[in-house]
């Protein structure tokens, strides 16, 4: 089944024609599907750096891992724009109707060049219906601790959110972490210590992005805080809430020298 036929078949209006198809891909800093799992891609889309929304209807869909899969994310009246420093700001109104899809339908569509707007006449045959899951996309569930790796996008999303199963198993332990830089990979060995528990030091990076550790506070004031959105975190090793501190310690320096985070990384001790 064509997307456009089943569009249309809830909404009418939602005719080919009428329709401006927007590819939302990773722009250079920011993946469009975690602003989604966060649940502010509305605002992120209806800003734009070109005049991109020149007609009545917007039907978004955010690119996938999976080859040539994406999320249908609504459709939007386009009810005209704001000039800004930069570019534009649409005003966008989600079209009720649809809401039982969004985040549900993923859309079969072999994206043939870098063009993200799309006019909807000349790919309506190409837009296919390729599945309808049961429940709306959000973060994956927690698989256990050797399993347990987040970008910092996604332990926003896990903390903003505080997803069940991420915050009752990290909770549950102390143990020592890896923060790995994917700009640059160089790394960062942490650890949470004293009946902390891994989630609320967690907690305190997606907050701060560099959770009062000394090294990432000065790596964040050189570059930015938005630096922090190139972090990816990690489990090394678990351990119960009740070990000692000098034990987590030591076995924090052990995965310090291992991975040669000192020499290499962004430990300094």
């Amino acid at each position: 089944m064509r997307l456009f036929q089943l569009l249309q078949a809830l909404d009418p209006a939602i005719a080919p024609e009428m329709c401006k198809v927007h590819l939302a891909v990773w722009n250079g800093q920011q993946n469009p599907l975690d602003v989604y799992l966060a649940g502010d891609f509305d605002e992120w889309q209806s800003w734009q750096g070109r005049r991109n929304f020149e007609r009545a209807l917007v039907v978004s869909l955010i690119q996938l891992p999976q080859a040539d899969r994406w999320l249908f994310a609504g459709v939007h009246d386009s009810l005209g724009f704001v000039e800004c420093e930069g570019g534009y700001q649409y005003t966008l109104v989600r079209r009720r109707g649809l809401d039982e899809f969004d985040g549900r339908l993923k859309v079969s569509f072999k994206r043939t060049g870098r063009q993200s707007y799309l006019l909807g006449e000349n790919w309506a045959d190409a837009l296919d219906v390729a599945e309808i899951m049961p429940d709306r996309l959000r973060v994956s569930e927690f698989r256990g601790y050797s399993w347990a790796m987040l970008t910092k996008q996604k332990l926003d999303i896990v903390v903003q959110q505080s997803v069940d199963s991420w915050r009752a198993a990290l909770s549950a332990v102390s143990g020592v972490y890896v923060i790995a830089d994917r700009q640059t990979g160089k790394l960062y060995v942490g650890s949470a210590t004293a009946g902390e528990g891994i989630w609320s030091r967690w907690c305190a990076y997606s907050r701060t992005g560099h959770g009062g550790n000394l090294e990432l506070v000065a790596l964040l004031e050189r570059e930015g805080r938005e630096y922090a959105e190139h972090f990816q975190f990690g489990v090394l090793e678990t351990a119960d809430l009740r070990a000692s501190t000098e034990d987590i310690l030591a076995r924090e320096s052990y995965w310090k020298e291992l991975l040669q985070s000192r020499a290499h990384g962004y430990n300094s001790n």
